[in-house]
């Protein structure tokens, strides 16, 4: 495996294995690796013949100082868990590296229109220009190649599918399933971050989108009545204040008022709240009892023991 530091470097390796004829397969991270990114290089091995790997904690997508100041950072570790995924090459640059007039702001940026606007775009205001720009640069290095990301930040899978169709970027995105511990959280590299009591209150998130399809399930057909289903499934746990749980389209990511105006497959439940100091979203299919989802039991242990590593 090689470790780069370097756009140039990268782009370089890259480069080469296209000239040979091969297949370039992108997992675009920021690090503080766990079973969600491994689904995601290995279904990169599976499906291409070079894998590359990003690891860069990008400060345009952080709105809040405290919060990056406390996204865990596990280098070390992380090279291993890509080395042990079968990982050909790994990107680590700085940020001076991928933004040249660091610490100003750069003045070109990336900005999608429409479904960055709402959800988390309205709670986290810049979150999505800066996602945009730094996958927009990421794509621009990889050049021509297929970019695996998790369904678990979905609206940041319609903004990234977004722009790269709009900028006829040379990209295929490819989303994956949700991974999921065995009592239904699913995993983020945020969730190291709980406390034991915090961690056990985090599963109403994946409680509340199981009601949401409940209530789908059972004939309502009021996107409201199904917001307030998920709702009250959270209001029931004094450690976790909700942000939102709503019932959406899943192109344009607009809140659905009559679920009969709609094909059952468009629909998706989109829930973000607040969990002690962490910030956790989540989401499913509307009409999909399970989810899509994988299950890996004890993948926070997992997690920790990793950790110990380095």
């Amino acid at each position: 495996m090689e470790v780069v530091e370097s756009v140039a470097a990268c782009r370089a390796v890259l480069d080469r294995a296209r000239s040979a004829g091969r297949v370039v397969g992108l997992v675009p991270t920021m690090g503080a690796l766990h079973d969600g990114h491994t689904s995601l290089m290995n279904r990169a091995r599976a499906e291409c013949d070079v894998v590359a790997v990003s690891i860069f904690v990008n400060p345009l997508q952080f709105g809040d100082p405290e919060d990056i100041a406390h996204y865990p950072r596990t280098l070390e570790r992380d090279l291993v868990v890509c080395a042990e995924s079968g990982v050909d090459v790994v990107l680590v640059p700085s940020v001076q590296e991928m933004y040249p007039s660091w610490p100003d702001t750069p003045s070109t940026t990336v900005s999608v229109r429409g479904v960055s606007e709402a959800w988390e775009g309205a709670s986290r205001p810049g979150h999505f220009d800066g996602v945009a720009t730094v996958v927009a640069k990421l794509f621009t290095i990889a050049g021509a190649c297929r970019a695996y990301f998790g369904l678990k930040d979905f609206q940041q899978l319609a903004v990234v599918r977004r722009m790269a169709r709009e900028l006829s970027l040379p990209v295929e995105v490819v989303g994956c399933p949700i991974v999921r511990e065995a009592d239904g959280l699913a995993l983020s590299s945020r969730n190291v971050r709980l406390s034991p009591a915090e961690r056990q209150a985090a599963i109403v998130l994946s409680r509340a989108l199981a009601a949401g399809r409940a209530a789908l399930a059972g004939g309502e057909r009021s996107g409201a009545a199904v917001t307030r289903a998920m709702g009250a499934v959270v209001a029931a746990e004094p450690l976790v204040v909700l942000d939102y749980a709503v019932l959406v389209d899943a192109d344009s990511l607009q809140e659905v008022g009559t679920v009969a105006d709609h094909d059952h497959d468009s629909l998706r439940l989109l829930i973000a709240a607040q969990v002690g100091p962490v910030r956790l979203i989540d989401n499913s299919e509307a009409f999909v009892a399970t989810g899509a989802a994988r299950v890996v039991p004890g993948a926070t242990e997992k997690v920790r023991q990793l950790e110990r590593i380095g």
